[in-house]
């Protein structure tokens, strides 16, 4: 009975969060800008998963270079023109304070060993309630897998000001910051700071969260960290990171190899020579999701406070592995990019249970899209696939 109150209670205050919500977006919705996905370059198809990273190869002297495409499909706010001159005159400006924290989030639960094996870390924006509470209740959810403890964290910033003026405290800030209070004394796993959460704010979100990690997940095995909305086959990575060991240096991904500057103004990536003068960017791993081991985390965060900042945040944090003199890994399981239907095989469902049984990380899934993959790969008798267990650690496989 005590169960069945409890999970009413938590029903009924899910309910009474999602509607407070809608109705603050609903009031703001004549002042606010739709937002725009990342334009994917003209011609350019998905890629097919590999055991190699991606390497945009060298082109024709006549054809147009391939430039880097970022892999989350929503930015957390409108991008308008950037300005550079305003960037520059703050990028110095790191350290801002903590306004949630979850101090004892990593104290693990009560077994020998210490911190949890897996710390999830999931990029959200403070409107965004429906995607927290997927992985809430789907890929993220805290306890133990397979043996081992995972726990959750969601990394937010302060809703960026709609026009008014004076006191940051007043209008809709002021109502975020209320709504985000209460849903973590509720889930008691959001992480909140000062700055704004923009777009180019998400190298701050970056360097912000490895500094919290070191001072509060110290002994943590390791960390995952993606986009809000990925889904995630926890199992499968779990497999993949069982024969690792934490105390070595790790981090795997969809790795990008050879990726070139946008010198674009129109594009919402655009960087100029001035602030980036190579031709092309270091090797990083897709930001919408890539795992990192313990040592490494600890190792990047000290890299990354003596890096100057950069407003394009895996690539940044590609420079960060770059002065450490660490290669990212690949791994074929990691699609940032997405599931693509192979042109050979056009009859073939991209969105099958029996796809994402095999891959660890797919990128721009809605909310929906995450609860129905998850309901489907966790039915009682499980999808009816070819093959009778996943196959994690070996390239991904198309069924014929």
């Amino acid at each position: 009975m005590r169960r069945r109150l409890r999970l009413r209670g938590d029903a009924v205050l899910t309910l009474l969060l999602g509607v407070t919500l809608g109705l603050l977006l609903y009031a703001q919705r004549d002042s606010s800008t739709p937002t725009a996905g990342a334009p994917r370059a003209p011609g350019k198809a998905m890629r097919r998963p590999s055991v190699v990273p991606h390497t945009y190869q060298a082109l024709r002297p006549e054809a147009k270079p391939l430039a880097y495409e970022g892999d989350t499909p929503l930015p957390p706010t409108p991008t308008g023109p950037f300005d550079f001159g305003r960037y520059l005159r703050a990028k110095d400006q790191r350290r801002f304070p903590l306004l949630i924290n979850q101090p004892h989030k990593c104290l693990g639960d009560g077994t020998p060993g210490g911190g949890p094996d897996l710390l999830i870390a999931v990029k959200s924006v403070a409107a965004d309630f429906e995607r927290r509470q997927a992985v809430r209740q789907t890929w993220g959810a805290e306890g133990r897998v397979q043996g081992a403890l995972v726990r959750r964290v969601f990394l937010l910033g302060v809703p960026k000001a709609t026009g008014t003026e004076g006191d940051p405290e007043e209008g809709p800030r002021a109502h975020w910051r209320d709504l985000l209070r209460t849903e973590s004394l509720a889930y008691e796993d959001i992480l909140l700071w000062a700055f704004d959460d923009t777009f180019f704010n998400l190298t701050l979100k970056e360097i912000h969260f490895l500094a919290w990690a070191s001072a509060f997940c110290p002994q943590v095995r390791f960390v995952f960290k993606g986009d809000a909305d990925v889904f995630v086959h926890v199992g499968n990575l779990l497999e993949f990171l069982a024969p690792r060991d934490p105390a070595q240096d790790l981090l795997a991904g969809d790795v990008i190899l050879q990726a070139r500057p946008i010198r674009a103004r129109d594009s919402k990536y655009y960087i100029p020579e001035s602030v980036y003068g190579l031709s092309a960017y270091p090797a990083y791993a897709g930001g919408g999701g890539f795992v990192l081991s313990g040592a490494t985390l600890r190792r990047l965060a000290g890299a990354c406070a003596q890096v100057e900042l950069f407003p394009i945040d895996d690539v940044f944090l590609g420079m960060c592995l770059q002065r450490l003199r660490l290669t990212p890994e690949p791994h074929p399981a990691f699609r940032t990019f997405g599931i693509s239907r192979p042109s050979a095989a056009p009859h073939l469902r991209t969105f099958d249970p029996c796809f994402y049984r095999e891959l660890v990380v797919v990128h721009g899934l809605s909310a929906a899209d995450i609860w129905l993959m998850w309901r489907l790969l966790h039915a009682p008798h499980g999808p009816a696939c070819a093959h009778p267990r996943p196959a994690a650690a070996g390239p991904f496989q198309w069924e014929s």
